[in-house]
């Protein structure tokens, strides 16, 4: 299957170098790369220059083409015509050798899939089942791994998600893909996530990347896959390893993230429920304010204080801004 990779990146020329170089490691290498930059510097557009990669295209963007929703709909416009598979990667992971070539055996082992997500091998801990089932771990098919604190409370309140993994919830806030565990199996969902995703690209005939999302693009991938959800299967096939290491470069400060979390989640969650019932809104709001108080207590007992307490208040800001000023689908 001939395939291209679109990189959108921003302020992260070492990152990307890094990428690059796990790339060219691939079983089977890509038929284009496309690189899109929003960056506000030439510096990797000079770091580009002196590494070559073979089939290797760069573009640089204006700032009205800057972020990354924008980015990936130039990326997907200047995709190959005979390209059969579109794959995204964000700038700061890097792939095992064997990642594209389980993409591409997902599309041949499930002939209607429209999208496939890698797996991100580096940011949970997890263990075979004890079968024991402790309130302190999650357990899923098989295995187990720590239940994170937000989880625990939600449980007590009665705000657990009703859905599986990569799965959005009557009342939004679910498990992302991050609680499948390394089985080595694929998974059907209605969520991959955008920097280690990969569709058909037929499907961008009919749907492309919402510019609601301006800048950073917080859950911009959660409402192209849950559109996406809508006409065919998607799925994460966990033998399509690879590694993510978090640069904070190119991050909005923690007021604006807090802003978005919430209003970001609110337009996802009318993506897929338009009309949710009664007890669902009542259940989306509880649980965005239980998780605005567990996020200010890390003003007292975290390193980052002053990040909590930026991020509180752009939560909290965020919030009240549903009642007066509700973000408008597209």
């Amino acid at each position: 299957m001939t395939f291209s990779l679109i990189i959108c990146t921003y302020m992260r020329p070492q990152s990307l170098l890094r990428l690059l170089q796990s790339v060219t490691l691939q079983s089977i290498y890509p038929d284009q790369i496309l690189i899109i930059d929003g960056s506000t510097n030439t510096n990797t557009e000079g770091a580009l220059k002196k590494n070559t990669f073979r089939n290797l295209s760069y573009y640089k963007v204006d700032t009205a083409n800057r972020g990354l929703t924008k980015q990936r709909n130039i990326g997907v416009s200047k995709v190959n015509k005979s390209s059969q598979i579109v794959c995204f990667l964000d700038d700061d992971v890097v792939l095992e050798p064997h990642y594209f070539e389980q993409l591409l055996s997902t599309y041949k082992m499930h002939p209607k899939a429209l999208a496939v997500g890698g797996y991100i091998t580096n940011e949970v801990l997890w263990e075979v089942s004890d079968n024991k089932k402790e309130s302190s771990k999650f357990y899923y098919d098989g295995w187990m791994r720590n239940e994170p604190s937000r989880f625990k409370m939600r449980k007590k309140l009665g705000l657990q998600p009703d859905t599986a993994p990569g799965f959005l919830p009557t009342f939004a806030h679910g498990r992302s893909v991050s609680f499948l565990p390394p089985s080595d199996k694929i998974y059907e969902v209605e969520q991959v996530m955008g920097g280690v995703s990969s569709y058909r690209k037929a499907v961008f005939d009919n749907v492309s990347f919402s510019t609601y999302f301006e800048g950073y693009g917080l859950y911009e991938d959660a409402d192209f896959s849950i559109r996406l959800a809508k006409l065919g299967p998607l799925y994460i096939n966990t033998n399509a390893k690879l590694a993510h290491y978090h640069d904070g470069s190119g991050r909005p400060n923690q007021y604006n993230y807090g802003k978005m979390v919430v209003r970001n989640s609110w337009y996802v969650w009318k993506v897929k429920y338009p009309k949710p019932t009664f007890k669902a809104t009542v259940k989306f709001h509880a649980t965005e304010l239980l998780l605005m108080a567990i996020r200010i207590t890390n003003v007292i007992n975290s390193k980052d204080k002053l990040k909590a307490l930026t991020e509180s208040i752009g939560r909290q800001v965020g919030w009240i801004s549903l009642i007066f000023n509700k973000p408008k689908h597209q």
